[in-house]
């Protein structure tokens, strides 16, 4: 077996050319140094060095075993860096609403990442339905999901409000059924459109299901549906429905915090605190 601090001194001994020197380098006495070469030469069984009155050189045997120890001791360095970054590094898996991910990312969590490099912030976006069965499966530490409803678990952001809305001058609300884009399912806007549909209420046909808001804008906007908007989406092209149909009537929807099974560390608190101070950036 090559140990690696007699390598380490073998090699500082190949590249000082002098024992004394060597031994400055490695920290420790010339006999001590001294007494590792001649265990490693024990241990390969052949003789390594060459000793003059000009110093020292290495023999076949030594420059054939320089070639593996400076790789050995490189190895040995390259697994150590990697199980200390892997001790030091704390993973936080945060779970984000496809249709605000472009702004949690804009107003929080690119800073995030920059002011904590130590920090591996893993992210990944869904319908908040999914994301709370995941968070309650444990795979994620952290959701900021949307529900109708104020969660015992959650630390509420802010506050949603959709409203229906179609083409400005458009005829899809006027079609039957109506054509309605909505986002997927266990979205909890679509479930609440539908659970709060009536028979008395024009009947309802998905032509869209998408998780991108720009996607129902877009079909909005072109009158190939009616949808449930954001009220900061809604723009010139766009005229809101709500007083002109009898539709089911959105909730206002809120944006929370949810913690997950895994305690909260100290990095998890400032990244709760961070999205506290966003809040507003968020909503314009």
């Amino acid at each position: 077996m090559l140990k690696i601090e007699l390598l380490e001194s073998f090699i500082a001994i190949a590249e000082c050319g002098n024992l004394s020197r060597a031994a400055e380098q490695v920290l420790r006495t010339q006999s001590a140094v001294s007494l590792q070469i001649k265990r490693l030469e024990g241990t390969v069984g052949k003789q390594l060095l060459f000793r003059d009155n000009k110093g020292v050189s290495l023999t076949p045997a030594g420059e054939t075993l320089l070639v593996y120890a400076r790789q050995m001791v490189q190895l040995n360095v390259a697994a150590l860096d990697d199980l200390n970054r892997a001790q030091h590094t704390e993973v936080i898996r945060l779970g984000l609403p496809t249709d605000y991910v472009a702004r949690y990312l804009n107003a929080s969590i690119l800073q995030f990442i920059r002011d904590f490099t130590s920090i591996e912030l893993v992210l990944d976006t869904d319908v908040s339905g999914n994301l709370y069965r995941r968070l309650e499966q444990g795979e994620l530490d952290l959701v900021v999901g949307t529900h109708w409803e104020h969660q015992p678990n959650a630390e509420l952001l802010f506050e949603r409000r959709f409203h229906w809305a179609g083409s400005k001058g458009g005829s899809a609300w006027e079609r039957s059924p109506i054509p309605v884009a909505l986002y997927p399912e266990n979205c909890p806007i679509r479930t609440q459109v539908f659970a709060r549909h009536h028979l008395s209420m024009p009947p309802l046909q998905v032509v869209l299901s998408s998780p991108s808001p720009e996607a129902l804008c877009l079909a909005v906007e072109n009158d190939l549906a009616i949808a449930p908007i954001a009220d900061f989406r809604i723009g010139e092209q766009m005229q809101v429905l709500d007083d002109l149909l009898p539709l089911p009537k959105l909730p206002v929807f809120n944006e929370s915090i949810y913690q997950g099974r895994t305690e909260l560390t100290p990095a998890m608190r400032q990244l709760i605190e961070l999205l506290r101070t966003q809040r507003r950036a968020l909503t314009h």
